[in-house]
């Protein structure tokens, strides 16, 4: 920490010295110069280091850029300008003269699923093209590379896992198999993978800062549970004794865990009753107020829900705390839901118990490969390799994603800024599409258009859609979040702490871990703590106390606003507080850092803390998602937003809905 920043520079979250930094602009690998500020990258202040006051110099291949990714630097400003100067932002747009069967906007998992059905039902004959505002594809199933000393170094950037698996549609599972997703031979390659931490002797801890408790404590959990969020068990008196808590949270703490003796808290009410209360109460409600637990206990608690609503325990519903196996439940004695119930609703986060009950499945770089294969599916010469695991290492060419005579190109860096029917209202004939890319205005044209992107962007790329529509649309705030992947030169200093990942709920990232240990085909996991590995780290921009959506909008702009320094003071200071003891040195053994930022992270899901208890169970007609989803002339809209689930297989099928509709619409126009 003593290093400083203007000296000890990130180039693309590389970390160089000074001297290097000189050479690099002899390299030709500057660009555009870029605002520092903006960019959020470290770079030289004024009379620094030269070459760096542009920010941040492009590494070509995209997995591979460091730095501020997610919502980078370039993806989202045309978008803001849109927003802000809706007439002036698509005033001067040349027509390129291309036309296509279907335009898709977005090429996240909604939209590449999209472009999926449409070729599969209409053939390779189809002409598709994929307009995306990233430099990547897989919206937030992005891929994170690093190399070094030789070894390739991968992580998921976004989207984690296939949660569940077992439980997704029979679409959903055909689109898996079609792409070449072979999930039992994955599972039974990664056997050995599954218990090299534990083989190591690694266990969970938790960290207790010295701005909460007095002094900095890492308490290590023998048993094993208890990391993350607090779940699992775990909790005995030798453990808790470690912490710095009172002896009354202590006492708590073993109360709450104790299922034998818990009590009923509402015994005068019914099954169904009981449900319908902790429904529309929150988990930290119930914890503080029903329980009655001393408030040091909720520390272990308060980012519960995080990981599905964007929001912590004081905005996640007590009864999916149950779903999910927290404790504070056992005296209740609510029977558990039959497998199948709410399990196919869309809309619901509910019934994702079935997460628990049907495991889910982590590629190395999370569900980039569904995204990766997805493109291969459409555009084999692309991506090479004929299998799942030859994706490992594979360079996707990304020269060859936007050729002529393509079935399906997919165009990146390229934000779609107006969509507009042609032709008199139930009889349209085309769908006129307006983008930037490289700082200018270009129009194509399909016969129809999928808008997967997000909810809340369409009204302004709509403007024509019905009042009652857009309010449907904006509904949908999204819950922002980072994931921060660190690459290190080893993980020594874990091996000598005896500890796989660390939970610290008041830490700038509340939680810390080793990567999952899982290889593919030839791109294999570290087996000794001697060889880099990425370490993964996550933050949610939650705003306890308030609503749920003023959370979400009041964390997108502290996110966006958040510089790169930031957060790489923040990381290093962390993990030197966490794992100093044991011999980590953040200046010597940080090899790469790289923010993925998502403003617009997870899709809005339905709670009964916010919303009536017929949107979060029932199929209702009257949710936002379903008003808002509804297809505007040629234009259909598709993604998780439309299904009010943040979950793969939902963007899946709504990318299948989506084209349904589409296709219908031109064997029958005249249901227009």
């Amino acid at each position: 920490m003593n290093a400083s920043i203007t000296r000890r520079d990130f180039v693309n979250g590389i970390a160089v010295t000074a001297a290097g930094a000189m050479l690099l602009p002899s390299m030709g690998l500057g660009q555009a110069k870029i605002d520092p500020a903006e960019t959020g990258l470290t770079g030289a202040q004024p009379g620094g280091t030269p070459g760096l006051e542009t920010g941040f110099l492009n590494e070509p291949y995209p997995p591979r850029r460091s730095g501020m990714r997610g919502s980078h630097p370039g993806s989202f400003e045309a978008a803001h300008d849109l927003r802000d100067n809706p007439q002036e932002a698509i005033a001067s747009a040349t027509a390129t003269g291309e036309e296509y069967d279907l335009v898709v906007v977005g090429a996240g998992m909604s939209g590449l699923s999209a472009a999926y059905a449409f070729v599969k039902n209409v053939g390779r004959d189809a002409k598709v093209l994929i307009l995306d505002n990233h430099d990547d594809f897989g919206g937030h199933a992005k891929r994170n590379e690093v190399v070094y000393n030789g070894k390739m170094l991968v992580i998921n950037g976004g989207t984690l896992n296939i949660e569940a698996p077992t439980f997704y549609s029979e679409y959903a599972k055909g689109l898996l198999k079609d792409i070449g997703i072979d999930l039992a031979r994955y599972e039974k390659a990664n056997e050995g993978n599954r218990t090299l931490y534990r083989g190591l002797g690694l266990r969970n801890a938790y960290f207790f800062d010295k701005e909460t408790w007095g002094k900095d404590t890492l308490v290590i959990n023998e048993g094993g549970g208890g990391g993350g969020e607090g779940r699992g068990g775990g909790m005995t008196r030798e453990l808790l004794d470690k912490m710095p808590l009172s002896e009354k949270s202590k006492a708590d703490m073993l109360r709450l865990y104790d299922a034998k003796s818990a009590p009923d808290y509402f015994p005068e009410l019914s099954d169904p009753d009981k449900r319908i209360k902790l429904a529309k109460m929150s988990y930290s409600d119930y914890l503080l107020n029903v329980v009655k637990v001393d408030k040091q206990v909720l520390w272990f608690f308060q980012h519960f829900g995080e990981g599905n609503f964007c929001v912590g325990a004081d905005q996640t519903p007590a009864l999916f705390a149950w779903e999910m196996g927290q404790p504070g439940f056992a005296g209740l004695k609510l029977a558990p839901l039959p497998d199948g119930v709410l399990d196919e609703l869309p809309g619901t986060q509910h019934g994702r118990q079935k997460a628990g009950r049907g495991g889910s499945v982590h590629y190395p770089d999370g569900n980039a490969s569904i995204a990766r294969l997805l493109v291969r599916w459409l555009n084999p010469e692309a991506v090479p390799g004929t299998t799942q695991e030859d994706l490992g290492k594979a360079q996707v060419k990304y020269d060859l994603l936007d050729r002529p005579n393509q079935t399906a190109r997919l165009r990146l860096s390229s934000t779609v800024l107006h969509a507009r029917n042609e032709g008199p209202k139930g009889r349209e004939t085309g769908v006129v599409i307006t983008y930037s890319k490289g700082g200018k205005l270009y129009n194509v044209r399909g016969k129809a258009c999928v808008m997967a992107c997000w909810n809340m962007m369409i009204p302004y790329m709509v403007p024509e859609l019905s009042e009652e529509q857009k309010k449907a649309l904006a509904y949908a705030v999204k819950g922002p979040l980072v994931y921060t992947n660190v690459a290190v030169k080893n993980w020594q200093a874990f091996k000598k702490a005896g500890i796989s990942s660390i939970s610290a709920p008041t830490m700038y990232h509340t939680s810390v871990s080793l990567t999952e240990a899982v290889g593919l085909g030839d791109l294999e996991f570290p087996q000794s703590p001697d060889e880099p590995i990425f370490l993964h780290l996550t933050k949610v921009m939650a705003y306890p106390g308030s609503p749920r959506q003023e959370q979400h909008r009041m964390g997108r702009q502290e996110l966006l606003v958040t510089s790169f320094e930031t957060f790489e003071r923040s990381i290093r200071e962390q993990l030197d507080r966490m794992l100093g003891p044991s011999g980590f040195d953040a200046k010597r053994d940080i090899v790469s850092i790289i923010v993925n930022r998502w403003p617009h992270g997870y899709a809005y899901t339905y709670n009964g803390l916010n919303e009536p208890l017929e949107w979060v169970y029932t199929a209702s007609p009257n949710r936002p998602c379903v008003i808002a989803r509804q297809m505007h002339g040629l234009i259909a809209i598709a993604n998780s937003d439309a299904g009010a689930s943040p979950h793969t297989d939902t963007a899946m099928w709504e990318g299948h809905r989506a084209v349904d509709e589409v296709l219908n619409r031109r064997a029958m126009p005249f249901l227009a």
